[in-house]
């Protein structure tokens, strides 16, 4: 639907966090009528709602109405949402049409797109990929990284670049629409979301419409170390580029770790497509400090350094950020809601690796056990603190010159916090405590 003049317009989930915020301005702006619907209540959206002041919504909070789905012209539904929701369903059936923010973005931007996804890195390999591709044009970095650019389309122009973050939330419903970016990056595919999808194939492949619908001049770069790799290659038919550490120069990062050393490299792979040389990456990542929540050093005090990478939210991810570091030196704080996701290779790399292991949320008790009966020699011990304040307040005793405190959890933030940022800003908070 290119006019959306007078078009009704229901924008389902505007959230706590605002990620509708965007797509309901921009609609106003195209002249459409437009609903935002919401289960949450008018006092939870209170903020969100605020930002959209003075704009001509009408709003249905704390609730859905199926009518409002049934007459609408067109729904815009957050990612958030299953495709198979029942309100979603019953638009189909009145055969309304249903998109999202990135699709209507990807549908009228004029310039090629590359994409990235996985399971952990896609966040900071779409920035290094912007700033590299950044040497060679413009570019536009958006996404799930954060930032509507539907305000951005007058000024993309054809020759410009474009790089968005995708989840599998957003790549479930792309598949709708057929379409898949010009270049498309998988950084790593480990199990996830399976409160969601349900399996882990079925998040595997919600993954894989990000190439599934390329053509023969498109391009997908792939993780040589995943073992999902053969089956992400096989479901192109775009030319196969591999990334990965062996046999490649390294680039000089600030950010710590073989996983972020990997992410800059699944970025160049990228870029080079776009003719960026290593010079020209090199010099376009040498001062990247990261993303926040994303191995972020927050506060260092009498030697100890404090690193806030709350973005860690499964297990292989809290195992790579423990390896960034100097063995038998990192207090790592793990736990908080149970995705259950097996926690063998997390509980193996903080035995090994780990001076202490501090416990907090729902999944704690079952990782202290899971230490407590490792039968490694010298293993690191574990504490059962519970809440992250505790926590905080165990690391400040334990802690000495030349260690590390790390937020990085293998698990999920929503038994004690909002959300990860949540998590990550108050490990900071009390992390600048320590003086």
């Amino acid at each position: 639907m290119d006019d959306l003049r007078n078009k009704r317009v229901v924008v389902m989930g505007l959230g706590r966090f605002g990620g509708g915020i965007g797509v309901a301005r921009w609609l106003v702006r195209q002249g459409a009528q437009v609903l935002v619907t919401d289960k949450a209540s008018p006092e939870a959206l209170a903020e969100a709602v605020g930002c959209l002041q003075g704009l001509p919504i009408e709003y249905r909070l704390g609730e859905h109405r199926q009518e409002d789905f049934t007459t609408a012209d067109l729904v815009v539904a957050s990612p958030a949402v299953p495709p198979g929701n029942n309100f979603l369903q019953a638009a189909r059936t009145a055969g309304v049409p249903i998109s999202t923010e990135i699709r209507i973005f990807v549908e009228r931007c004029a310039a090629p797109i590359y994409g990235v996804t996985g399971t952990k890195g896609k966040s900071t390999t779409t920035a290094l990929l912007g700033r590299m591709l950044g040497r060679k044009t413009q570019t536009h970095v958006g996404g799930n990284i954060g930032g509507s650019l539907l305000f951005e389309l007058p000024r993309i122009a054809a020759e410009h670049l474009v790089v968005l973050e995708l989840s599998s939330f957003m790549l479930e419903y792309l598949a709708e629409a057929r379409w898949s970016p010009h270049v498309a990056v998988v950084t790593m595919i480990a199990a996830d979301h399976l409160d969601r999808h349900g399996t882990p194939q079925a998040y595997v492949d919600a993954k894989k419409n990000i190439l599934r619908f390329q053509s023969a001049n498109d391009v997908v770069v792939l993780n040589e170390r995943c073992s999902a790799a053969a089956q992400f290659a096989a479901a192109t038919a775009g030319r196969v580029i591999y990334f990965g550490l062996e046999n490649r120069r390294r680039f000089s990062l600030l950010l710590p770790g073989e996983h972020n050393q990997l992410n800059a490299q699944a970025a160049f792979a990228a870029a080079t497509v776009a003719g960026v040389s290593w010079d020209e990456a090199q010099q376009a990542v040498a001062d990247f400090r990261g993303l926040p929540h994303r191995m972020e050093l927050v506060h260092e005090h009498n030697g100890v350094r404090y690193y806030d990478d709350s973005i860690a939210t499964i297990p292989e991810a809290a195992a790579a950020a423990l390896c960034a570091f100097e063995p038998r030196k990192v207090i790592q704080i793990v736990g908080g809601s149970d995705k259950k996701l097996p926690l063998d290779v997390m509980i193996s790399a903080l035995g090994q690796r780990a001076k202490a292991v501090l416990c907090i949320g729902t999944t704690g008790p079952r990782i202290a056990e899971a230490l407590g009966q490792a039968v490694l020699v010298g293993s690191a011990p574990a504490y059962r603190c519970g809440d992250l304040p505790t926590a905080m307040r165990q690391a400040r005793a334990l802690a000495g010159p030349g260690d590390v405190v790390l937020l990085s959890p293998g698990c999920a933030s929503y038994d004690q916090f909002a959300n990860f940022e949540q998590r990550g800003e108050l490990f900071a908070k009390l992390a600048r405590e320590s003086r």
